[in-house]
């Protein structure tokens, strides 16, 4: 497997990459089904060349980042699967096999991002959206720190920590992931100017400003229009380049377990993320490789 020559935060240094945008919606595309409650993380198991052939398409879109599929992959759901401690930690690396395997498919060099997503993401009853689980940072630490060593083990080229609806549980990642050799990232998934469990972004942000192995500050999973203030602010108040990758803008309608609403997603707006700071910059839900591709353009346009 092909690695690119020089660190993700060395290339960030020369100028922004592209992000990829949602695998599950392009997996959708690819016509898979993603109702079990390990979402994703589900075919890592049962179809690996989907997941691989969804990050091809984000790598031929102009991606120059790409983001596992272990966002929703935890020992103790693939344990409600019946799948062993032994097992679970092959999947975990597997994720991050596939995406290499996909990024080696680019004219340029790739890197790969290897997600940890919250702890609700896990529970998959929409509470990463919340926060506030009722758990400790200690507690929160011991969840994740095992994913997160066998995430590492793989070689990743940084730690997605992503999607992170909680300054505690951010905390905890933070904590999880020290010491385990691979840089990280930290993006919250928010609300306006706050965390989705009502902590100021201000405050927030603050928890990875003195924290080397923290390559990248930003936000994820949220409205595009709130995008615009969060990149400003993880920029003035860590000092370190900014990830942003918000979702279409569309909005999901739990009851009827659809999409409603315009996509407000807009590639120009890459012109003002980047001059606040933005480094890594990609979509979330429902943006797809069309967008990804606009969004490449954009960027080598600038």
């Amino acid at each position: 497997m092909s690695i690119p020559a020089i660190p993700l935060a060395a290339a960030l240094e020369r100028g922004p990459l592209v992000l990829d945008g949602g695998l599950s919606n392009q997996l959708e595309a690819q016509g898979c089904d993603l109702s079990d409650e390990l979402w994703s993380a589900r075919l890592l198991a049962d179809d690996p060349g989907q997941l691989e052939a969804a990050h091809t398409a984000y790598v031929r879109a102009g991606a120059r980042v790409v983001i596992t599929g272990s966002y929703q992959a935890t020992y103790e759901g693939f344990a409600h699967r019946g799948v062993g401690d032994e097992e679970a930690t092959a999947l975990l690396r597997r994720s991050v096999e596939l995406a290499r395997g996909a990024a080696e498919r680019g004219a340029e060099p790739v890197w790969v991002a290897a997600s940890v997503g919250p702890y609700g993401a896990m529970l998959a009853d929409g509470s990463e959206y919340r926060g506030r689980y009722g758990l400790g940072v200690a507690e929160l630490t011991r969840f994740h720190r095992p994913r997160i060593e066998a995430l590492a083990s793989a070689g990743p080229d940084v730690l997605a920590l992503e999607t992170v609806p909680d300054a505690d549980e951010a905390e905890a990642m933070l904590s999880a992931a020290e010491g385990c050799g691979v840089p990280v990232w930290l993006s919250y998934s928010i609300a306006g100017e706050t965390t989705r469990a009502g902590q100021p972004l201000r405050d927030a942000f603050v928890l990875a400003a003195g924290t080397g192995q923290v390559i990248a500050v930003g936000v994820n999973c949220c409205e595009p229009g709130d995008a615009d203030r969060a990149v400003e602010l993880a920029a003035a108040i860590t000092g370190k380049p900014v990830v942003v990758y918000p979702n279409s803008g569309e909005e999901w309608d739990a009851t009827t377990r659809s999409w409603r609403g315009p996509a407000t997603f807009d590639p120009r707006r890459v012109d003002a993320w980047r001059a606040a700071g933005a480094r890594l910059i990609g979509g979330c839900c429902r943006v797809g490789p069309e967008r990804i591709a606009e969004l490449a353009t954009a960027l080598r346009n600038h």
